[in-house]
This record gives C-alpha cells, sequence and structure tokens, in this order.
C-alpha cells in the first residue's frame, strides 16, 4: 500500500493507491498556512489516520511546492514560504518512525501521468502545471530526474524563448528576474495580458469561454497565449525531446491548445518532423498526490519494512 501526500498552499490531499493503481481512499484537509509545526502534525496525521482506517502500513511519498537543496538538506525555492529553510524531510521521517520520500509537487505530476496517465508507456515524459504558476517535472523511463541542483524541469523560470519586440525585458518574476516563462504562460499573466489589450480583469477560464463564444479581445489573447507556450515547449523539445508533454493545472482545460500549440511549436524545433505528442492529464487534480504515492516503486514496501 501506498500513502501519497500534496502538500499544498491552502489545501494538504492525500490519497491511498493500491500495487495496481485502484485507489484505496482519499483525504483533504485545509492547509494550516504559515505554521510549519502545525503542517507537520497535519501531514503526520493523515498517515495515521489513512494507516488506521485501512488496517495496514505504508510506504509516503510527499509532495511539496518546492525542492530539497542537495547542500543541506532543506526546502528551498517553495512559494508556501513557510517550508523554506526547514528540514522537512528528515522531520516527518522522525515523526512517522519510517524512510520517507519527498519531491516537487511538478515532479509528482508528471510522475503520475508516466506511470499510468497520458504518458503512459512513454520513455521521456515531460509535464508541465499551468496554473497559478507555472511548473515542469521530467520523468525518464518510470522515475523521476531532479538533477544534480534538484531544480531540473524547473521550465517556468528560464526566459521566453524568441521574444518579440513588446515582450522584453518582460514582466518582473517573484524569484527576482523578469520575462520568465511563468510570467507569459500563469493563469494570472494570461488575465493581465487581456486586462492590457482592453479587456476587462477576469480569470484565465473566462477569457477561454469569451475566447469559444468568439469575442475578438479573447481570441487574441489566446493566441498570443498559444504562440509562447509553443516557443517555450520547442525548447524543452530540443532539449529533451520528449515522446509526450502533458499539460496539468487550470490552463490545461483549454480545449483549443491541443491543437494549436503543435503546430506553432514546429518551426522553433530543430528537426525535419515533431511527433511530439501534446496531452490534457488524465488524472487531473489529482495527478499531484498520486505521483506523490509512486515515489515508491512495486516491491520498495517490502524493503522498507526490513530495514525498520
Amino acid at each position: 500500500m501506498r500513502i501519497g501526500i500534496d502538500v499544498g498552499g491552502t489545501k494538504i490531499e492525500a490519497i491511498a493507491i493500491a500495487d495496481d493503481g485502484s485507489e484505496r481512499l482519499r483525504r483533504r484537509i485545509p492547509a494550516p498556512r504559515g505554521d510549519y509545526a502545525s503542517t507537520l502534525a497535519a501531514v503526520t496525521g493523515l498517515v495515521r489516520g489513512i494507516e488506521a482506517e485501512l488496517g495496514v502500513e505504508a510506504t509516503v511519498g510527499i509532495g511539496i511546492p518546492g525542492a530539497i537543496s542537495h547542500a543541506t538538506g532543506r526546502v528551498k525555492n517553495a512559494n508556501s514560504t513557510w517550508l523554506n529553510g526547514t528540514p522537512l524531510p528528515d522531520d516527518l521521517a522522525r515523526m512517522l518512525d519510517r524512510p520517507i520520500r519527498l519531491a516537487n509537487d511538478a515532479n509528482c505530476f508528471a510522475l503520475s501521468e508516466a506511470i499510468d496517465g497520458a504518458g503512459a508507456g512513454a520513455g521521456i515524459v515531460f509535464g508541465v502545471i499551468v496554473g497559478t504558476g507555472t511548473g515542469g517535472g521530467v520523468v525518464v523511463n518510470g522515475r523521476v530526474l531532479t538533477g544534480v541542483n534538484g531544480v531540473a524541469g524547473e521550465w517556468g523560470h528560464n526566459p521566453l524563448p524568441a521574444p518579440r519586440g513588446d515582450e522584453s525585458p518582460g514582466p518582473p518574476c517573484y524569484c527576482g528576474r523578469s520575462g520568465c516563462i511563468e510570467t507569459f504562460l500563469s493563469g494570472p499573466a494570461l488575465a493581465s495580458d487581456y486586462a492590457a489589450g482592453g479587456g476587462p480583469r477576469v480569470t484565465a477560464q473566462e477569457i477561454a469561454a469569451r475566447a469559444a463564444g468568439g469575442e475578438a479581445l479573447a481570441m487574441a489573447a489566446l493566441d498570443r497565449y498559444e504562440d509562447r507556450m509553443a516557443r517555450a515547449l520547442a525548447s524543452v523539445i530540443n532539449l529533451l525531446d520528449p515522446h509526450v508533454v502533458v499539460l496539468g493545472g487550470g490552463l490545461s482545460n483549454i480545449d483549443r491548445l491541443y491543437d494549436r500549440v503543435p503546430q506553432l511549436w514546429a518551426p522553433h524545433v530543430f528537426s525535419d518532423t515533431v511527433t511530439t505528442r501534446l496531452r490534457r492529464a488524465v488524472h487531473g487534480d489529482s495527478s499531484g498526490v498520486r505521483g506523490a504515492a509512486w515515489l515508491w516503486e512495486p516491491g520498495e514496501d517490502d524493503d522498507q519494512r526490513r530495514t525498520r
């Protein structure tokens, strides 16, 4: 049995899945924002409660909106800022009295979709979350690629490739730089672009609905968005050459992306043909928490028990 935990900024979600991927139980609680000790208590409470209800001891994988520094073993780059600088993996392993595995939430998303989602069976899967931010994760032959610095897949904080005249230097990013992909492809970025073109301040989902209804301003904003996504993903294809790119997050529900973006990325890819597929996540909002559970491979739960 595997337990996956997705530690978000507003909620903490837990899932228990069997080896065949079937869901046994799911729980969701509000995240104790700004409180590290309460976050630890919430995660351990979820694990203990699930195990008690199912009558099993499980492996535990955890996804967070950040990464673990290879230099310090502490959390870095988390937009849930109360986690930054904390020894989260060590504290949770001690409180749960077992080894745990912890990964960036975008990596968990990519892993879930590579195991039994839109990228199932593909050798290289690049998972993209486009929502309030823009994250990415890389899975090669069923394993998450983290890299020597623990930042593999951090696609959203590269500069937007081949910027047009009005795209440079680009909007400021919370990371301290300007013109990051996230500042063009996140939901708030699309909303800002639409408003700058003369539209009202509405959500990305409303912009997509207006475009589907034929509104010229919304259609133009989505045209720009698709062109930017195509250039950004073409740089990933040139570097990783993935079999599948899987989109998740709120903006992944815009249907026209899956036709338009592959048409637009071809001129930016250094190849005569592009067979990379762009797919919508099969597991939707559940991909992150499922991927956290899949951080443990089949059979490793027995290894864990033998080493305790």
